[in-house]
């Protein structure tokens, strides 16, 4: 114990002159709500995740059910809400449909949607059919690491990688501003589509989304990055923050924003 006290007090200066020279200005959590410190001020966008696990039989139906409906609701100019993306699960777990979805404005957004979604006949019609094609499903409402890019439709053919990580309770702060330096080093090829952080759902839940042209694109670019001076260190003490990781292949749907 003696030895192992010793080693973290030597080790003490050197992470704290290196986080000193890596953050110009770092959030501090006892100033206030760490959803407050880290999510995006210029905008109060709130985002809902949604994982549905579709029964196999019904993979093509459900997607064929969701292509008819969902843009109804994208497009309708009287919901404050915009279908972000949705997608099938290519690689991790299998027959799994995601949606992510964008409310402008917020909670006040979300509960004026979710009302007038409960009056429209098409839409309840919808869920009723849907129901019948799941064997679970799940959602989060998540809001934008103030850091990362904003979530914006682009062309395709694309890929795309969903990267979940359950977080150690009380790290948020710690993972923001270590991230906050860790983004630089992923842009050069425009992989990085948006990074978010759970407020209702399973908490301690950060989701960073990439885009990439196929699979070897993607094992390129995230070897390059270990070229990079610096990102050793970023993941060297992003690591021990993590409890628990998933990444998820995922191919858009034809009415997806992002392609």
């Amino acid at each position: 114990l003696t030895c192992r006290g010793l080693a973290s007090s030597a080790s003490r200066p050197r992470e704290d002159s290196w986080l000193k020279s890596l953050f110009v200005r770092k959030v501090d959590p006892r100033k206030d709500a760490h959803s407050n410190l880290l999510a995006k001020r210029e905008t109060s966008s709130l985002y809902k995740l949604q994982i549905h696990n579709v029964k196999p039989e019904y993979l093509d139906a459900y997607n064929k059910l969701c292509q008819e409906v969902l843009p109804k609701i994208h497009e309708e100019k009287h919901y404050p809400c915009a279908l972000v993306g949705t997608w099938n699960t290519w690689y991790g777990e299998q027959d799994q449909a995601v949606h992510l979805w964008r409310y402008e404005g917020g909670y006040p957004a979300l509960n004026e949607v979710m009302n007038k979604l409960r009056q429209n006949k098409e839409f309840t019609d919808f869920r009723k059919e849907r129901g019948n094609m799941l064997l679970s499903r799940k959602n989060q409402l998540l809001l934008e690491f103030s850091f990362w890019n904003e979530p914006v439709p682009r062309a395709g053919p694309n890929i795309y990688e969903l990267r979940s990580y359950q977080l150690r309770p009380g790290t948020m702060i710690e993972w923001g501003n270590y991230w906050a330096r860790a983004i630089r080093f992923r842009q050069d090829s425009n992989e990085a589509v948006g990074g978010f952080f759970s407020q209702i759902g399973q908490l301690y839940m950060v989701h960073h989304l990439w885009a990439y042209k196929d699979l070897q694109t993607r094992e390129d670019i995230r070897n390059a990055a270990w070229h990079k001076p610096g990102w050793d260190e970023l993941v060297y003490y992003t690591v021990p923050l993590i409890q628990e990781m998933e990444s998820r292949i995922m191919i858009p749907l034809k009415i997806s924003p992002l392609q």
